[in-house]
């Protein structure tokens, strides 16, 4: 059973807030992980701090611990679509869309015309329009691509109230710093070492080397790539990953803004300052269907604070332009109808050389 979030000790809420990123990768990490925390006063050791990652990982706070990879720079591409499913259509519609292997992601969202919201994740080797093409002809309906033209958020920290409030501990500088390379593909050590973190770290007292023992590779190797790839920005962050509805952030609103063109490249960075955006991307509009071409992604522990940091998104977006209300909306999910993730095994493969 999931432990609830009121069962989290002070502890157990500093771990959470100072490892969402910048864990250390060292041969043995949980030992200036440990002393970090003991510097902002917090009483623990490196055998303790093992122990209550365990416990996290095993009651499902988190949804793992180790390395976010960015699959956009492991090969391959991935993009957001919206469709319209109707009423009396839409389970046999979600089952259908939710048959594609390239569906990572599907939501029912609340809008009045496009209530159906899925990510489509492809290979080196396949196209994004070629696999819309079969959706809409299995369905009979019309698909609406949102691939992303700029990006300007991905950070997605879920804080608790407790010791290190800010969550701003960042180890990552520690241990080796080796030169980013210009290579467009993975090696096939590389390869396999994506494919082994990608479901996260053993919870040990040196994961990097049950890593390395796991692919046949040395942990010198093993360290220094990953933190190579960190630099790469193949690698978003190493750290604890939240399980965000077991800390209480149950309401997820996507709010979207008809932002006039030659404002996004001030708007976005200013939007993607504030802490609760997750997510923080500029897309196409679709005339005479999607007028939006900036979405932002909140999330709250109640419908209240949900609605309050909506409005300091619009507050923000205030100091920039006049915003009238047919500028914006917020789709908040109804439903999960699918969730698999990204299918990162088959674009890795093909972007292996």
């Amino acid at each position: 059973m999931a432990m609830d979030i009121a069962d989290l000790d002070d502890r157990d809420r500093a771990v959470l807030n100072a490892f969402q990123g910048g864990f250390p990768v060292v041969h043995r990490p949980f030992e200036p992980a440990a002393h970090a925390l003991r510097s902002r006063g917090v009483d623990i050791d490196p055998a303790g701090l093992l122990d209550r990652v365990r416990r996290l990982d095993d009651e499902d706070v988190l949804t793992r611990f180790g390395a976010l990879i960015n699959a956009e720079e492991i090969g391959g591409s991935a993009s957001l679509v919206a469709m319209h499913a109707p009423e009396d259509e839409f389970e046999e519609i979600a089952e259908t869309v939710n048959g594609f292997r390239e569906v990572a992601h599907n939501y029912e969202r609340e809008h009045p015309h496009l209530n159906m919201w899925f990510v489509v994740s492809v290979a080196e080797d396949e196209s994004v329009e070629d696999v819309l093409a079969d959706i809409e002809e299995e369905t009979g309906q019309e698909t609406y691509n949102l691939p992303k033209q700029q990006e300007f958020r991905v950070e997605a920290k879920f804080l608790v109230d407790g010791p290190i409030a800010d969550g701003d501990v960042d180890l990552s500088h520690l241990g080796p710093t080796p030169d980013p390379t210009d290579r467009d593909t993975l090696t096939p050590a590389e390869r396999d070492l994506v494919l082994e973190v990608q479901d996260g770290l053993p919870v040990v007292e040196t994961p990097y080397q049950a890593v390395a023992e796991a692919i046949g590779q040395e942990t010198d190797w093993v360290v220094e790539t990953l933190r190579r790839f960190n630099e790469e920005g193949k690698v978003r962050r190493v750290g604890v990953i939240p399980n965000h509805y077991s800390l209480g952030y149950t309401e997820n609103g996507m709010t979207v803004w008809d932002v006039p063109d030659d404002l996004v490249e001030e708007v976005g960075p200013a939007v993607a300052s504030l802490d609760f955006v997750t997510h923080c991307y500029e897309r196409p509009r679709h005339d005479g269907v999607w007028e939006y071409n900036f979405f932002a992604m909140t999330h709250g522990r109640s419908g209240e604070e949900s609605q309050q940091r909506i409005e300091q998104v619009r507050d923000v977006m205030a100091d920039y332009w006049d915003v009238g209300e047919d500028d914006w909306d917020t789709l908040f999910s109804t439903r999960i109808l699918k969730k698999t993730g990204i299918r990162l095994a088959e674009r890795a493969d093909a972007n292996t050389a």
